[in-house]
């Protein structure tokens, strides 16, 4: 049976956190890296689909596969984030945390990010243009067959469709296999970091 691409639904969002792990090294197994297997769907996956489920797909073939979620408003998802969905994990996530329970430098910045969740303000200038940011992950064995593109397809549409003006993206400077594939989706270049480029796609663009 081929996977093919549907709405995200509850039943899904363990398959969020066991697919955020097993690609949250550059797409590759990161399960080594942390203590705690849940961490990085913490901050990077469910609470996109509690927040706004509307903007959550997944790639399914018998379970889910690979996913791609956003929030409309980076702003009010970020406030959200730090008023609704990290004071429950602060609790959880004791700070400072024992240090027998790191496993890698990257847990450790994501739990500072529970701590120090990224609130934009002021915005940057270009966020009014590109306000929606996303997020997309496919187990290893299950890319380079266009789901990608179809996952951020969908997700456009969605977008487009709320008459969403823009869509953001971070991407890492070491990682110039994803860099390539956003370009092929029309995402282009709005800021330049040393360690990482920001892309975004103008809706209403060819």
């Amino acid at each position: 049976m081929a996977a093919f691409i549907r709405q995200a639904h509850g039943s899904d969002v363990p398959y969020l956190y066991e697919i955020c792990l097993k690609t949250g090294d550059n797409s590759k197994d990161a399960t080594d890296l942390f203590y705690d297997p849940l961490l990085m769907g913490q901050y990077y996956a469910a609470p996109y689909f509690f927040h706004d489920p509307g903007l959550c797909f997944v790639a399914e073939d018998r379970v889910p596969q690979g996913y791609i979620v956003a929030a409309e408003d980076t702003t009010v998802f970020r406030q959200w984030l730090a008023t609704e969905w990290l004071p429950p994990l602060k609790r959880r996530y004791q700070d400072p945390y024992p240090p027998e329970k790191y496993r890698s430098p990257f847990e450790r910045q994501i739990r500072n990010f529970l701590y120090h969740p990224l609130i934009i303000d002021p915005a940057p200038s270009w966020l009014s243009s590109y306000p929606a940011h996303l997020h997309i992950d496919l187990v290893p064995s299950y890319q380079r067959q266009g789901l990608g593109a179809k996952l951020i397809a969908a997700l456009f549409d969605a977008l487009e469709n709320r008459g969403c003006p823009g869509v953001h993206l971070v991407v890492g400077m070491d990682n110039p296999g994803a860099i390539a594939f956003y370009q092929k989706q029309g995402l282009e270049t709005i800021r330049e970091a040393p360690w990482a480029l920001t892309m975004g796609k103008a809706f209403g663009k060819p």
